[in-house]
């Protein structure tokens, strides 16, 4: 349903001649690559504040993975259409989130879409198009309405059997925020927090300046298109130029559409500035399968939301309130 874009996010960091300097260490934790870069008076206490939020970002995957056989999700889905699972407050609250915003999307985000059958290859190998039949029956077993949710006793129960939860398209972005917090608590001024394009950040370069993105168009990966400031806030980008199909002049997206299993079509860039990096993971995935005018109508009925769409013929398309800086 999700997967990231190789769109170049550039951070511009101006370090010289400040006591404070910005720290970064790159590393591959929940299977993608993670930067972080802290505010430190020195190596020797950046590489204490990023041990702190790698150890939470380790917590959170094995809280939330569907491929660890002892995790808390996939006791969830082992016990589909069985029982239900008491699980941490924690995890109750995440999936708790993540139906809000299915119901914000109509549907377009849905941490069910694990149970869809895997039936478009966007490896090369297709050679025309599933047949109505198989895509319908795709996705017999998604959908969020059937997450059962006992507020009470801390239990979840996906009453369909067969059906599974999994937490690609937010999991990286919840993680970017916890990290985050968890650093702020222990006094560290400022940072950044990029989970493969899920980019969260607080405080200030050490000069006193916004962090700032720079965001290139896939279509020409030579030129920055934008350069917006990010503060105390997140920022994610996704993508899907490079994986798709097309059939009879149509291309399709390998993002899936998870109540129709069909996959998206006419948008290959979105980017969603927001507070917190899990809502804007799981927006810029819904924003794709809604399409361009009800993804930004959507958008421009959120506070604090913003967001820019590039359609698949290059055009650019930006919410109510962002400010490009083209210089």
């Amino acid at each position: 349903m999700r997967a990231y874009t190789s769109i170049v996010i550039f951070i511009f960091l101006h370090v010289l001649g400040f006591a404070q300097q910005t720290h970064k260490r790159t590393l591959l934790l929940m299977g993608s690559r993670f930067d972080i870069t802290v505010v430190a008076q020195d190596t020797i206490q950046a590489n204490q504040y990023i041990d702190i939020a790698v150890a939470e970002i380790s917590r959170i995957e094995k809280l939330i993975s569907s491929w660890d056989q002892s995790s808390q999700t996939s006791l969830i889905n082992k016990n589909a259409g069985i029982r239900p699972v008491k699980v941490d407050q924690e995890l109750f609250d995440l999936i708790n989130r993540s139906i809000g915003i299915s119901k914000l999307t109509d549907g377009a985000f849905d941490i069910t879409y694990a149970s869809m059958d895997k039936i478009w290859k966007f490896d090369g190998s297709m050679t025309k198009m599933p047949t109505e039949e198989k895509i319908k029956a795709s996705v017999a077993k998604v959908g969020y309405r059937h997450v059962v949710l006992d507020k009470e006793n801390s239990t979840v129960f996906l009453n369909k059997k067969g059906m599974k939860i999994g937490f690609g398209a937010i999991g990286k972005g919840y993680a970017a925020d916890k990290a985050k917090a968890l650093l702020i608590q222990n006094k560290v001024s400022a940072g950044i927090i990029n989970a493969s394009g899920d980019m969260n950040t607080w405080g200030k370069q050490p000069d006193g300046n916004d962090w700032k993105v720079a965001i290139t168009n896939p279509l020409n990966k030579t030129k920055a298109f934008a350069l917006l400031p990010i503060v105390n806030g997140a920022v994610v980008t996704s993508g899907n130029y490079e994986k798709f199909v097309s059939f009879n002049t149509k291309r399709y997206s390998h993002i899936i559409d998870p109540r129709t299993g069909y996959p998206s079509s006419g948008i290959i860039s979105v980017t969603v500035f927001a507070p917190k990096a899990e809502l804007a993971d799981a927006l810029a995935t819904s924003i794709f399968v809604m399409g361009k005018e009800v993804g930004m109508n959507r958008i421009n009925q959120l506070a604090q939301i913003e967001c820019i769409i590039i359609s698949d013929k290059g055009d650019i398309y930006t919410s109510d309130h962002i400010q490009i800086d083209n210089n």
